[in-house]
């Protein structure tokens, strides 16, 4: 093993800048997916029986099929149907977000469910609109009871972004695999694209926890 990784020291930094990469996806898809979510969580609580159908359904698609298959949807199909081009990146931003977005509604439903009605009706009664007891009081008290879920949905983007390696984007999974092919040695690519993955994860989790402390100061 020792003699592997001499032999691939030279190209660790080509591995670890695929960790940049991973990152974008990870960041971008969750700033996306958590706005998307917020919006179709709005839309699943609202009084309409129609828009309480939509999101149950956009929900119910992105949850019922693979992510795999969604981004081979948007990167293959819809280029083949519309005529266009689409990069390996923007396909899979588009497919981790809309993905994310789907599971962090259902999310954020739960957290406003959990918040206490009493003060929905409160607000209500002191003249308060609907968005703005929602802004104001229902929202913020949500995002604070599902932080932890929230840091986990990220914390799985982070791992899935390894997806987009399928599709040619050079992430820290794919540059791994580049040169364990090149090399003929997999396990020791393998093991530092596997340190970083760990890193990351335990990084975000130790900033979730931080924030969460802070939360409840």
């Amino acid at each position: 093993m020792f003699e592997g990784f001499r032999q691939i020291y030279g190209e660790i930094p080509y591995i670890l800048s695929g960790v940049g990469v991973t990152l974008a996806y990870a960041v971008i898809a969750v700033v996306f997916g958590f706005f998307g979510g917020i919006i179709i969580a709005t839309i699943k609580t609202s009084n309409s029986r129609t828009l309480q159908w939509i999101g149950a359904f956009y929900t119910s698609i992105f949850r019922g099929t693979p992510l795999l298959l969604q981004m081979f949807i948007i990167y293959f199909a819809i280029p083949q149907v519309l005529g266009i081009c689409i990069s390996a990146f923007v396909a899979g931003i588009i497919a981790f977000s809309l993905n994310s977005s789907a599971y962090i509604s259902e999310i954020i439903r739960a957290g406003v469910n959990s918040v206490d009605h009493g003060q929905y009706e409160v607000a209500k009664v002191l003249g308060c609109s609907k968005l703005q007891i929602m802004k104001d009081i229902i929202f913020p008290q949500a995002i604070r009871n599902v932080l932890p879920s929230l840091v986990n949905e990220t914390i799985d983007l982070l791992k899935e972004s390894a997806l987009v390696s399928v599709i040619g984007e050079a992430d820290l999974l794919r540059r791994a695999n580049i040169v364990a092919s090149e090399h003929y040695l997999y396990l020791e690519p393998l093991l530092v694209a596997g340190m970083c993955y760990y890193v990351l994860v335990m990084a975000l989790s130790a900033l979730a926890k931080l924030v969460e402390k802070k939360l409840s100061c």
